[in-house]
């Protein structure tokens, strides 16, 4: 049977190494034999997968099956020979291997040895007008990655600015919960994903592990929140502090700093200062903003009272939602 080796993988016969490869990963890590245990169907198509991978991913093995098919293997099956009867294979005339003035394989260029090996089973000694050459072992394919694994993590909001390290529990199939220390860069954003390399499922191949993919979720601040790389700060004040000006005091990611309330400051006033806000590795620095929010007393007393009428009265306000609208 002569199978599409393509169309095993889902991907066309233009597809690059990096499409296959792509495509490899998503199937193996689906029809997993760990992953599908009791699944014969989904065992026999791993192995199809497996096996179209192992061909389509050879330069050299992907040129033969687009010219002669999944057939091509056998081209040199038969006792290691091929199927010439001793003569010259086609495209190759005027050479002769092996015996007394004969070319010897080993001084023969290295795409036409490797091209002349796949021709006689990848083995064998070349039996082509003469003696039989010295065996010559063929290179044997590495094994192909684990399976990624996939975790998620929330970290404080601090250590999302500045950075940091956080630990978490990981457990990979059939082997025990570990712990692992994860870097965690400064500036990360929600959502945002780290690749830990071969901190994955282990190859059942005898190739590299897999990695481990960690996407991060950050925990929301009592008083800070971000615009990129700004950081909006909720600075409460008195009502004096508002209404006569005062310096106040706010804490940053790179120390604590003093701000100037200018008198006649309201609620929702942002007041800027630059650099004071999330820094990264790569030297990108953004501002900080002070949003001012003035604090009420929940209770007043009588006095306070007539205080704030007369206060009111004396400062002749124009209505502050004249322009409110729908």
């Amino acid at each position: 049977m002569n199978e599409d080796y393509y169309a095993t993988l889902g991907v066309a016969r233009s597809a690059n190494a990096e499409e296959i490869q792509k495509a490899y990963r998503k199937l193996a890590r689906k029809y997993h034999p760990d992953m599908n245990p009791d699944d014969k169907a989904a065992q026999k198509k791993f192995k199809e997968v497996q096996q179209a991978y192992d061909v389509l991913s050879d330069d050299k093995k992907r040129k033969m099956y687009d010219q002669f098919g999944s057939q091509f293997e056998q081209m040199g099956a038969g006792g290691g020979g091929p199927h010439w009867s001793g003569q010259t294979p086609p495209g190759f005339g005027g050479f002769q291997f092996g015996g007394e003035g004969g070319e010897n394989v080993d001084n023969l260029p290295p795409d036409l040895q490797d091209l002349l090996r796949q021709f006689t089973g990848g083995g064998g000694g070349f039996q082509f007008g003469g003696g039989p050459q010295p065996r010559r072992r063929s290179k044997r394919q590495a094994g192909q990655p684990g399976a990624n694994v996939q975790h998620e993590v929330e970290i404080p909001f601090h250590t999302a600015v500045t950075g940091g390290e956080v630990s978490l529990r990981v457990q990979r199939h059939g082997r025990k919960t570990e712990e692992i220390s994860v870097k965690i860069p400064a500036g990360i954003e929600n959502g945002k994903s780290l690749r830990l390399r071969g901190q994955g499922e282990p190859s059942t191949t005898g190739g590299p592990a897999g990695d481990l993919l960690i996407t991060v979720r950050i925990a929301p601040h009592s008083h800070f929140r971000r615009d990129g790389l700004d950081l909006i700060a909720r600075v409460p004040v008195t009502v004096a502090e508002a209404a006569l000006g005062a310096k106040v005091d706010v804490p940053t990611p790179h120390g604590t700093i003093t701000l100037k309330v200018p008198g006649g400051t309201s609620s929702g006033t942002r007041l800027r200062a630059k650099g004071q806000g999330i820094k990264t590795a790569d030297s990108r620095i953004g501002d900080l903003y002070a949003e001012i929010s003035i604090v009420i007393p929940k209770t007043i007393d009588e006095k306070s009272g007539e205080l704030l009428r007369e206060l009111d009265s004396r400062w002749k306000q124009p209505d502050p939602r004249a322009d409110l609208e729908w």
